[in-house]
């Protein structure tokens, strides 16, 4: 694919995550996304063939950003703990905006589309964190713990907390009560 093709690419991925956000994703059409890159029907399909293949490159997308922000910290040497403070409050900034959540069209996409997609992306997700905690415990800044166990409270405590947050607003506080919680089982008391 030539340079301008990579970056129209990237600009329809770019511009379909609030469609996907806004309308989960049974609902997001083809068409949707034309409207709103203002693209023809065939430059789209060019590019991809259903809003399946779309939703699946975008979802590759944030993964593959979140996994290389943290590869590029710990390259670089950086403090493992302050690469997690700087990830949970990402993630607490999140949950205060559900309106940009893909919760739900992940949820849509995984009932109708296809499951597992979303239990490769959970296994990524979980290589990351995993490797985030290994690469601090090494450094002797998080004690020795049950990796696996912490994994599972950051990924399905961010994903319920997104997920309810969508159906009932959601206080910033109850995330962050969660992450000091997660920090101090790794650093210890953290206040």
């Amino acid at each position: 694919m030539t340079a301008k093709g990579e970056r129209t690419r990237e600009s329809i991925i770019d511009a379909s995550y609030a469609l996907f956000a806004k309308k989960g994703f049974k609902q997001v059409t083809m068409k949707d996304v034309c409207d709103v890159t203002n693209m023809s029907r065939g430059g789209l399909y060019s590019h991809f063939s259903s809003t399946s293949q779309l939703f699946e490159a975008l979802l590759e997308k944030m993964t593959e950003r979140s996994e290389t922000d943290i590869q590029e910290a710990t390259g670089k040497g950086a403090s493992a703990l302050s690469i997690l403070v700087e990830s949970f409050a990402s993630l607490e900034e999140e949950t205060g905006h559900p309106e940009d959540s893909l919760s739900i069209a992940m949820l849509e996409y995984a009932q109708t589309v296809d499951a597992h997609v979303m239990e490769q992306l959970n296994r990524i997700g979980a290589e990351k964190w995993k490797k985030l905690i290994r690469y601090g415990i090494k450094r002797g800044e998080f004690k020795a713990v049950d990796v696996d166990e912490i994994v599972n409270l950051i990924l399905y405590s961010y994903q319920g907390v997104r997920m309810w947050s969508m159906v009932s607003p959601m206080k910033p506080e109850v995330y962050h009560s969660i992450t000091e919680n997660i920090k101090r089982q790794l650093i210890g008391e953290t206040r």
